[in-house]
């Protein structure tokens, strides 16, 4: 969940919750078909986190600021986000949050609320599908055996707060979606391996062995069984190229550009690396020294420019880190 102490209280809440509710609707309908709805999930998944990426780049193209760039919010609470790593959705979520429980909030907890003015409207209808997911999760856990359910659990709560905050190619989100389609296409060998195998449940054992994977039966050579067998594990690898693709092509590693928007005229940073400046009618472009790691020039930037300006950018640098 990395720093965020908020990520940390939803994680446990859901993931508990999902524990909770895995069998309260059990009891109630033993018709459902909870792979049928497993299925739906993660259409309604990938189209979620699809969708939070247009919503980046819609976001980007209201401002003309480039794709490969982080954004900084200055206007009401600092808030970043970038193609990597989007917190829109989220801020329309902290949105809502900080207007009904906003002084119990610990101040600790960023709810990207400084965000809020530049979502894009489109994005107030793409958070209808947090709903709809949650719910089809739940009843995709539903008549589930218990290796499968805690994953299951898991993997639905992983999904839910990477597409909130993170989008796409966050941690939390790749291994959500890629964890709920291998529970799709590999339940049998998590509750046969982890249940009947390793914990010797006999229960887990016997019931285990009535969900064989559907492309078990339909003659497919030995090629393309293990293909279906591991094509989670080759989608997640893709995700990962992809992410590390994107970060590495959008990168200047000869120098950062920051340009400050409607800047403060104290603004002081004599503490960094500036090799020039060059200043217009409502901005002020620095270019740094690019050995100056990424990471900690995002958190270092916020101390000089926290309200001192509308927002500002900063250039990808994946090189930095090495």
């Amino acid at each position: 969940m990395g720093s965020s102490k908020g990520k940390d209280i939803l994680f446990f809440g859901l993931f508990g919750l999902f524990l909770i509710l895995s069998q309260t609707f059990t009891l109630k309908n033993k018709d459902i078909d909870s792979d049928r709805y497993l299925k739906i999930a993660i259409c309604v998944g990938g189209l979620l986190l699809i969708s939070g990426i247009l919503v980046e780049v819609l976001f980007r193209q209201s401002l003309g600021i480039p794709l490969n760039v982080t954004f900084m919010s200055e206007s009401s609470q600092a808030a970043s986000t970038s193609i990597l790593h989007t917190h829109l959705l989220k801020s329309i979520f902290g949105e809502v949050i900080t207007s009904l429980i906003g002084p119990f909030i610990s101040s600790g907890i960023n709810t990207g609320v400084g965000l809020y003015t530049y979502v894009p409207n489109i994005a107030k209808i793409v958070i209808i599908l947090f709903p709809i997911l949650f719910i089809l999760e739940i009843l995709a856990n539903q008549k589930r055996l218990a290796p499968t359910t805690i994953l299951l659990s898991f993997f639905s709560t992983c999904l839910l707060i990477g597409a909130l905050d993170g989008g796409m190619f966050s941690t939390p989100s790749m291994l959500g979606i890629c964890g709920l389609f291998l529970i799709y296409r590999n339940h049998y060998y998590f509750d046969y391996y982890i249940g009947g195998v390793l914990l010797k449940n006999k229960k887990i054992l016997t019931e285990s062995k009535k969900e064989y994977p559907h492309y078990k039966d339909i003659n497919l050579s030995k090629v393309k069984f293990y293909f279906h067998r591991l094509l989670p594990y080759i989608i997640t690898v893709l995700f990962i190229t992809l992410r590390i693709s994107i970060a590495i092509f959008g990168a200047n590693n000869e120098y950062y550009t920051l340009e400050v928007v409607n800047p403060a005229d104290n603004i002081e940073l004599n503490d960094f690396p500036i090799e020039s400046i060059q200043h217009s009618e409502n901005k002020t472009v620095y270019t740094l020294d690019s050995s100056y790691n990424e990471l900690n020039l995002i958190k270092d930037l916020k101390i000089p420019l926290n309200n001192k300006c509308e927002y500002y950018t900063i250039s990808w640098n994946i090189y930095s880190y090495i």
